[in-house]
């Protein structure tokens, strides 16, 4: 081993010493191929210390029973890695996550993978050891795998290790998924049927410029009626002058929908300008458009008076039976995108423009789960952070154009009319239904400059958002009235005589420290974070204990280890900043630039 080190120092100085620039193309390339090799060693290195240190991090060793709960908060001992694997102390991830320089989430991770794979699946392991297989493949496996039982773990091993780094990630990961199915049948129902109530809404993280995703996963009407709206709005939009594409006027949208009333007024006047949207009570008097022309290959569409369904060879259901009901129903057009219209006369006397496979429903990015559905078919996902991402196979339409500064004050304008029209008295007395309740108020707390704020132009920070120029807060506000809050002086030191914290101090720690302080913590102050108290509570200390300046936000993983943990040890350099020690004498500091490792001194 000691030989194999030495080597593999000797190729990683040779590596680094060469000018690149000077090689040939073929030597170019070699060293590029030799560098990933060598990061993948290095990587397979980091899960070999993560199976040593969880050895040595044995419950037994510190007093913890096998299976103990605690109902304090103190250190338990926890399984990492399924079924098989040994159980570590709880607190020794800590430590072991901020030395890598990486979250406790992430440690804890790492220490999984390293076990699950020298205990569950030892096949890919030694792949792994011998350079064949790289780590970041196999350890996709192993935590797709977690909920196996070890029985199963081994069936995978055994059918899955010969291809980590033989095909694809894509392709591998259907041999795993049906490896999976063959493993543990109960399993997989299981998780089919956990599937099926995995329904909600969730808000994902920004990108840095303004943006947020939210994925939504709910029943399948619930989505089109939901999908339908958002389009009838973006038609709105065009018909008040949105010359956008049609996803950017979805997106747009999406802050209208927000507020039903505006909606109904939004597309209540845009009716009125003769905007044919789903709304309609008659389909669109547009020519329809012409169907794709057929080939042996794509059977003609089977649209007929009386006929049951009327099918593609994709197999989509394109109309209902004309039977159906008492009202009419008839096909309107089908086009060569796959989808039709059909105008059903329900049993309430109304017409519905039913919309079926929709071309503008939008494509989410590839590796989505949410929305794999949408994407094309049989496309080799790019799982791998060499890949980038796949193109969108719906290019923007030709009809759409920028709009200058000056068309999107007038639209902001005009949307703004209407909202102020949605909630005003109805001037024109035919009956609109008024005084709705606005909807809830949403706080936006934002960070600027005073220089920002007089000049606007700079960039701001949106509690919740992340980053956003000064020119983007008009986008925030949106369309309706807003309230500006007095600013709260951070510089203040305000406390209580008591252990309790109230609102307005808990407020404050949230914008002064707007990040947990734990080495590495990726939890964002919130409203129901912990707040520790940095030197302990003492009932018989001193006054004025539970202050700004010994509050420290926590998610609760850190404020266990802090409080619970042996060998911790936390206090206050000054007021922004944190010293944070660790069992083994590594030294933190935690600040507003966030977490800085301190050298011993005389060494490393």
């Amino acid at each position: 081993m000691d030989l194999a080190n030495r080597r593999m120092r000797d190729r990683i100085e040779r590596m680094f010493e060469n000018d690149l620039g000077v090689l040939p193309t073929r030597d170019l390339l070699e060293a590029a191929a030799e560098c990933r090799a060598v990061a993948s060693r290095a990587d397979a290195r980091v899960l070999e210390c993560a199976q040593i240190y969880a050895d040595r991090s044995d419950p037994a060793g510190r007093g913890l029973r096998p299976g103990r709960r605690t109902r304090d908060g103190g250190e338990r001992a926890v399984v990492l890695g399924g079924e098989g694997c040994p159980e570590i102390a709880e607190f020794a991830i800590a430590e072991f996550a901020v030395v890598l320089g990486v979250s406790p989430g992430v440690g804890r991770q790492i220490l999984a993978d390293g076990l699950a794979l020298r205990h569950r699946f030892p096949r890919i392991w030694a792949r792994i050891q011998a350079g064949d297989a790289t780590p970041w493949k196999a350890c996709q496996i192993v935590r797709s795998c977690a909920k196996l039982a070890h029985t199963a773990a081994a069936y995978v091993d055994r059918r899955v290790a010969p291809f980590v780094d033989t095909i694809s990630p894509y392709r591998l990961d259907k041999i795993v998924a049906a490896a999976k199915k063959l493993a543990d049948a109960e399993l997989a129902d299981t998780e089919a049927a956990e599937a099926a109530d995995e329904r909600g809404v969730f808000v994902g993280r920004g990108d840095g410029h303004g943006n947020n995703t939210i994925y939504i996963k709910a029943a399948a009407a619930a989505v089109k009626r939901c999908d339908a709206t958002i389009a009838a709005i973006a038609d709105a939009l065009q018909t008040f002058g949105d010359t956008r594409p049609v996803q950017h006027r979805r997106a747009e949208a999406v802050g209208i929908i927000a507020d039903p009333v505006f909606t109904q007024e939004l597309l209540t006047q845009a009716r009125a300008q003769g905007a044919a949207t789903p709304y309609d009570n008659a389909p669109p008097q547009a020519a329809p458009p012409q169907a794709a022309p057929q080939t042996e290959a794509d059977p003609t569409t089977d649209v007929r008076a009386g006929a049951d369904v009327a099918t593609t060879s994709e197999g989509t259901i394109r109309a209902a039976d004309e039977r159906v009901r008492s009202g009419s129903e008839k096909f309107v057009t089908a086009d060569g995108a796959g989808f039709a219209w059909v105008d059903v006369a329900g049993a309430d006397g109304e017409d519905d423009l039913l919309e079926l496979s929709d071309p503008r429903e939008p494509v989410g990015p590839m590796e989505d789960p949410w929305l794999e559905a949408s994407g094309p078919r049989d496309l080799d996902l790019p799982v791998d952070p060499y890949d980038g991402r796949a193109p969108d196979p719906r290019p923007r339409t030709a009809e759409a154009q920028p709009m200058d500064a000056a068309a999107l004050r007038a639209l902001d304008a005009r949307l703004a009319q209407i909202k102020q029209d949605a909630y005003s008295a109805d001037p024109t007395g035919v009956g609109r239904i008024r005084g709705h309740v606005r909807p809830g108020r949403t706080e936006v707390i934002v960070h600027l400059t005073d220089k920002t704020l007089a000049s606007g132009v700079g960039v701001v920070r949106a509690e919740g958002i992340g980053p956003l120029l000064a020119r983007q807060l008009a986008e925030l506000v949106g369309h309706g009235p807003y309230t500006v809050k007095p600013v709260i002086d951070l510089n203040d030191a305000v406390s209580v005589n008591a252990y309790e914290i109230p609102t307005r101090i808990r407020e404050r720690v949230r914008l002064i420290h707007p990040v947990e302080l734990f080495p590495y913590g990726t939890r964002e102050s919130s409203d129901t974070i912990d707040l520790d108290h940095i030197e302990p509570y003492d009932l018989h200390g001193p006054t004025g204990q539970t202050s700004t300046t010994n509050l420290a936000p926590l998610g609760r993983f850190g404020h266990r280890v802090k409080t619970h943990a042996r060998g911790w040890s936390v206090h206050r350099i000054d007021h922004k900043t944190l010293e944070w020690t660790t069992p083994h004498g590594f030294t933190f500091h935690v600040d507003p630039d966030g977490t800085h490792r301190i050298p011993r001194p005389g060494g490393t």
